[in-house]
């Protein structure tokens, strides 16, 4: 199988507009567009009878107290872990594309309940879900799409992993709309057909980009 998209190249930076949040001169980081970004996909294995998607970023601080604090840095050699950004299942065999914006445009404080996606998909829940919670303004259940907001502070760079996955079901084996990104990888286990990735980088750190 072979996943694609026009909105970014594989191994290059995400545009800000598929981004939670871009730079800001002044504040350090605003929020931006959260588009969903476009993906399309070719050489569907015979026995298709679903597909999942997920974005995962892989990079992200397992300690957050220097996370976006002014005069430190999260250091490279931190350990990391990973951080789910969309968890989509259930979406139908004669899917093989996804078109820009049409899973997220915007940001929506709280989460979006009820993301729009293809017919019959269901979306489950990011991180955003733990990352906001707490939070009165923003916390909440954080179904579907948004997008990179990696630390300003970070002295690593982000990568996020769009992993298209074919699978042998029509119904991935989990319940309702709260599911998780670690739960669909544990249910989708023995009914992986193919699978492919795509891979995007981001950062927000003014000194690492300029270093190239």
């Amino acid at each position: 199988m072979k996943l694609t998209s026009t909105s970014f190249t594989h191994g290059d930076a995400i545009p800000e507009t598929y981004c939670f949040c871009k730079i800001d001169p002044e504040n350090h980081v605003a929020m931006a567009d959260n588009h969903s970004p476009h993906l399309t996909w070719s050489g569907v294995p015979e026995g298709t009878r679903s597909f999942v998607v997920i974005c995962c970023d892989p990079d992200v601080p397992t300690v957050g107290e220097d996370v976006n604090q002014e005069g430190k840095t999260v250091p490279h050699d931190l350990p990391r872990c990973d951080f789910y950004h969309w968890v989509m299942v259930d979406i139908p065999a004669d899917c093989n594309e996804l078109f820009e914006g049409g899973c997220s445009s915007g940001i929506t404080a709280g989460g979006k309940s009820d993301p729009p996606g293809p017919s019959g998909s269901r979306q489950g829940l990011s991180n955003y879900t733990d990352w906001f919670a707490g939070d009165a303004e923003m916390g909440g259940n954080y179904h579907g799409y948004d997008g990179p907001a990696p630390p300003w502070n970070d002295e690593r760079l982000h990568h996020y992993h769009f992993t298209l996955y074919a699978l042998d079901i029509k119904n991935c084996p989990v319940e309702d709309d709260v599911f998780r990104g670690e739960e669909v990888m544990k249910a989708i286990e023995g009914h992986v057909l193919d699978q492919a990735t795509l891979t995007g980088t981001c950062s927000l750190n003014p000194t690492l980009l300029a270093q190239g």
